[in-house]
């Protein structure tokens, strides 16, 4: 039987990976093999490749894909066939990630998947809606009752956070993005309101978004950070806190000390390099027994390995504003 699997590699960067053949990963102390059925491409993933982010530029080549979904091969604590979810640090740190037929990944960081959710919407979900979840809970406190505004909820954090606030007992959840497609997206995932970003400056946002939510907030989750963030924090209410968990609309945001002092208010960093295995899996845990409730989904595309190339260049581009998620079936 041949020892090669189909994959991809990431031989520039900034460039879109290529197909390719490799040796197929034998487990070692404290690790798994797993045959991957399903995983995303994320942002993560192209920042990464793309040699520009704080983790600096990785080693090439090598196999992308910050997570994903699939059956254990070997374990040395999980029986074959077992499914499970997998996060992986490609990109990050040396070694390859889920973008490959079979990937080698530590035993630990496993989890067992026993929500009847299907393996491709497990990996559009993965880590984007384990950071919203636990923006909105483990770093924001989150209490029932409160208002909540999102920034950019037409992305995948954005839409399950507007789910999961209102799964949490938000009082009322308030959604900012920019494109028509996201309005709608944000206002079928639940928002009770939708303001559209436009060129305007920090000041003006913060009034359009007072009148749209009908006051303050007292949580913001922020994956955009720039002008909408701290538009955002304009609004804030006393003890209300902001999240923030990207910066794909600027790098930073201006916040007034006299504002932050004088409402008790928060600025809060969060990322998912900071949960333990056990919080990332009760997370996960939670967010899927959402999903096979029919409480919780996200908008996104399967395409085969084949189509990964084109895939990843159309997220690379922001030609495309679903996730993409590749299917090994």
């Amino acid at each position: 039987m041949s020892n090669q699997v189909r994959g991809v590699h990431v031989t520039r960067h900034g460039a879109a990976p290529e197909l390719v053949r490799t040796t197929a990963p034998v487990a070692g102390p404290g690790t798994a093999v797993v045959a991957t059925t399903a995983a995303p491409i994320t942002p993560l993933d192209v920042l990464c490749a793309s040699g520009t982010s704080y983790f600096g530029e990785p080693a090439l080549p090598y196999v992308p894909g910050v997570q994903g979904v699939g059956t254990v091969v070997s374990s040395p604590e999980h029986a074959p066939g077992t499914r499970v979810w997998f996060p992986t640090s490609a990109g990050m740190a040396p070694g390859d990630g889920s973008l490959a037929e079979r990937v080698l990944v530590a035993d630990a960081d496993l989890v067992p998947l026993a929500a009847d959710v299907p393996d491709t919407v497990v990996a559009a979900l993965g880590l984007s809606a384990v950071a919203a979840w636990m923006s909105l809970t483990w770093r924001g406190r989150l209490v029932a009752g409160e208002t909540v505004l999102v920034l950019g909820a037409g992305g995948v954090v954005g839409q399950v956070a507007v789910q999961a606030a209102r799964l949490l007992g938000a009082g009322s959840v308030h959604a900012v993005c920019r494109s028509d497609r996201a309005a709608r997206t944000a206002s079928a995932a639940g928002a009770d309101s939708v303001t559209r970003l436009r060129d305007d400056d920090a000041d003006e946002l913060a009034a359009r978004i007072r009148r749209s939510v009908g006051g303050s907030v007292d949580l913001v989750i922020d994956p955009l950070c720039g002008i909408p963030g701290t538009a955002a924090a304009l609004c804030l209410a006393p003890h209300g806190r902001l999240v923030n968990l990207g910066s794909s609309a600027g790098a930073t945001a201006t916040y007034s000390s006299a504002t932050l002092r004088g409402g008790s208010q928060s600025i809060l960093g969060y990322t998912n390099n900071a949960l333990t295995p056990d919080l990332r899996r009760g997370a996960l845990d939670a967010l899927l027994d959402h999903a096979a409730a029919g409480d919780l989904s996200v908008e996104h595309d399967v395409v085969p390995l084949d189509g990964l190339p084109a895939a990843w260049q159309s997220q690379a581009d922001g030609t495309n504003e679903r996730r993409y998620v590749v299917s090994f079936a």
